[in-house]
């Protein structure tokens, strides 16, 4: 794997530091549909109120527009579509053409998987049956802290599936290069199938699963179901469950939206965060639409 975003920060203050207020352009759970993704992140470009986040080729592949942005893609990239290398090669390549620490991408429940194959046993998908020469790369991607867990935005902190409670987003991101470091060892020593989930427990916070089938209130950062969070819960943009539409529960937003609409026209939605508001950037045949959250 080749992602290298230049720098990885863990919240939007690297940037003010640098004198820089970037809107964060959101994405999550694109489960390798690279068509929906493309036509999420070129919506953008598609309103009267952003300039575009991407160009477009004349091969039709997506490059970065130089303008004033943070992609942060959200966890779940890969797996039940059928383009998840093309998928991982569209972030490789906006994360080289932009600046330094302007594309972001997060683990999210399935990319755990490629970290902890023998943990799951799903059928067919990409996560469980990637050849062991990719996988060792993506492990040591996390391990160079070049892919996270947690960012904090502006007024929101963005994690695939969020929390109840105020989690430390540093602690988090430690924890899954921790991991990965580990794994990375294990890789070297030729005991990695075998030794993988001696370290799971000692991870929760990111890698807790929440219950035999996942996805229960005590479940860490990738895993938690959006029905148990609380009204009250601290802002956050998460994925994880999935909507029609970008979904607000009080402080939270979940912005899981590419599965529930494959197969009709439109509806695939980005959620863009600024100094002084958020909102959703929807597709539609007819034009993108902007809705305040």
């Amino acid at each position: 794997m080749v992602f290298d975003p230049g720098a990885a920060p863990d919240s939007i203050e690297w940037f003010r530091k640098r004198g820089e207020a970037p809107a964060i352009v959101s994405l999550s759970d694109v489960h390798g549909y690279l068509d929906a993704a493309r036509n999420a992140l070129t919506a953008v470009g598609e309103t009267d109120e952003y300039p575009p986040l991407v160009t477009v080729d004349g091969d039709g592949c997506l490059h970065w527009a130089g303008n004033d942005y943070v992609l942060l893609l959200n966890g779940d990239l890969l797996d039940r579509g059928d383009k998840n290398p093309e998928c991982l090669a569209l972030v490789e390549r906006l994360a080289g053409e932009a600046p330094a620490g302007r594309v972001r991408y997060h683990l999210g429940n399935h990319e755990m998987a490629v970290l902890f194959p023998e943990r799951f046993r799903w059928p067919g998908v990409y996560s469980i049956e990637m050849d062991d020469d990719r996988r060792r790369s993506f492990v040591e991607t996390v391990a160079e802290s070049r892919i996270g867990v947690a960012f904090d935005g502006y007024a929101h902190t963005y994690s695939h599936a969020g929390a109840n409670e105020p989690f430390n987003v540093a602690a988090a991101n430690k924890q899954a290069r921790s991991a990965a470091r580990r794994l990375a060892t294990m890789f070297r020593e030729g005991r990695y199938r075998e030794h993988q989930l001696d370290i799971l427990p000692e991870y929760d916070l990111v890698f807790g699963v929440g219950g035999q089938f996942g996805r229960g209130p005590s479940a860490g950062l990738l895993w938690m179901d959006f029905k148990h969070m609380r009204p009250a819960a601290p802002p956050q943009i998460v994925g994880h469950s999935r909507h029609q539409a970008p979904t607000r529960n009080g402080n939270v937003i979940c912005e899981n939206v590419i599965r529930d609409n494959l197969g009709v026209p439109g509806g695939e939605a980005v959620v863009i965060e600024r100094p002084g508001g958020i909102a959703a950037v929807t597709h539609s045949p007819s034009g993108a639409t902007v809705t305040e959250l």
